[in-house]
């Protein structure tokens, strides 16, 4: 029964994030006017410049708000990713695998007794 709903989970968030497809990618292209014109803005020396790339920001930032259906497209991804994961009875979690040995010490003693 588990696996039905999170196959059902899928689909719903498979069809919303298609749905939502144009909105994502036109958030996509209001982060793209956001982070070029903040980077040209500090790259810039003369106030024509700084002007015009704040403006170029600025817009992209409006659109970028405007874009409220493209959220509910990332939400939906995020749900399908949760439900991948629950799937495959993987960990739900952002956080990856640390290498820091004194964080694994166990593991990390392990293999030093076996050599």
């Amino acid at each position: 029964m588990k696996k039905f709903l999170y196959v059902l989970l899928g689909i719903t968030g498979a069809s919303v994030v298609l749905a939502n497809l144009g909105s994502i990618l036109g958030l996509a292209f209001s982060a793209l006017l956001v982070i070029g014109g903040l980077h040209y803005f500090l790259q810039s020396t003369k106030t024509f410049g700084k002007v015009f790339w704040a403006t170029v920001g600025i817009i992209g930032l409006l659109t970028a708000i405007s874009n409220i259906p493209a959220f509910i497209g990332l939400a939906a991804i995020a749900l399908i990713w949760y439900a991948i994961r629950k799937w495959n009875n993987e960990p739900v979690t952002l956080k990856s695998p640390s290498n820091d040995p004194f964080e694994n010490f166990e593991r990390e003693w392990n293999t030093l007794n076996k050599n």
